[in-house]
């Protein structure tokens, strides 16, 4: 049986069950205009599919910011301040942790915000995305205390809502294989992934289920599967793809996001 079959099983099942799954994109990383982000934007627009992309605020140019004004569908979440290591080796990286004052860590943080409301206006959503997925757990909580309402890291969520005001959506596919070699994982094991996803989903509480993906990081193996991936979403019957805004709701819009 061929990995795609299996998605299409998957999907039978939810049909069977009444239900749709969600799916949805974060790209991570963006910093700059490139030909690597041409050809994200180009699969996103060739597979009408809405694409979040984790944007560094302290990096990010305006070059991009002017490129991104005229594509639709795409909305711009926060990733972390700078996206600088503070750990310690063998510590694994972490931004968002507590290697410093948390009062500087959440400054750099409401600093990154002013600076994407500034920039992309009201494609920024309120949703933090911490570099390398990481946040301390003692941190979550002063989230919504400066504003945000979203929060984006890897693999099942513990909780919808972390903490009162804060809304949880993780993505759970990563595409490439940090550990192997930084390449594409390949077809077999990220479809299984995608797979298992979807299924611990319809067992649970539906949550959505995040691809992620790196376009800077990006070989050849995973640009094809990306756009295979998205061509092949839209043939199920019981699968919706969303955006993050729609996702996440009004109330992480730019436009008054933070208070």
């Amino acid at each position: 049986m061929s990995r795609w079959q299996a998605l299409a099983d998957e999907d039978a099942r939810w049909g069977e069950a009444g239900r749709t799954a969600t799916l949805w994109w974060r790209d991570d990383d963006a910093v700059d205009v490139g030909e690597p982000l041409d050809r994200l934007l180009a699969i996103a627009r060739d597979t009408a599919t809405p694409l979040a992309l984790a944007v560094v605020p302290a990096r990010a140019t305006a070059a991009l910011a002017s490129r991104l004004a005229g594509e639709a569908g795409v909305d711009v979440l926060q990733h972390g301040y700078a996206h600088t290591n503070h750990a310690v080796a063998p510590d694994k990286k972490i931004e968002i942790g507590l290697q410093r004052p948390a009062m500087l860590t959440l400054g750099e943080l409401g600093t990154g915000w002013m600076a994407l409301e500034q920039r992309f206006g009201s494609q920024a959503l309120a949703v933090m995305v911490p570099p390398w997925n990481r946040i301390a757990p003692v941190l979550v909580p002063t989230l919504p205390e400066i504003g945000y309402r979203g929060l984006s890291t890897f693999g099942p969520r513990p909780r919808v809502h972390p903490v009162r005001g804060l809304l949880q959506v993780n993505t759970h596919v990563d595409l490439i294989d940090w550990k192997g070699g930084r390449r594409f994982a390949g077809e077999e094991t990220v479809v299984d992934a995608l797979v298992a996803s979807l299924s611990r989903a319809r067992a649970g509480d539906g949550e959505p289920v995040g691809v992620l993906s790196h376009h800077l990081a990006m070989d050849a193996g995973a640009w094809d599967f990306l756009r295979s991936l998205w061509e092949i979403a839209k043939t199920l019957e019981n699968v919706r793809v969303l955006g993050a805004r729609e996702l996440f709701g009004a109330e992480v819009r730019g436009q008054g996001g933070r208070g």
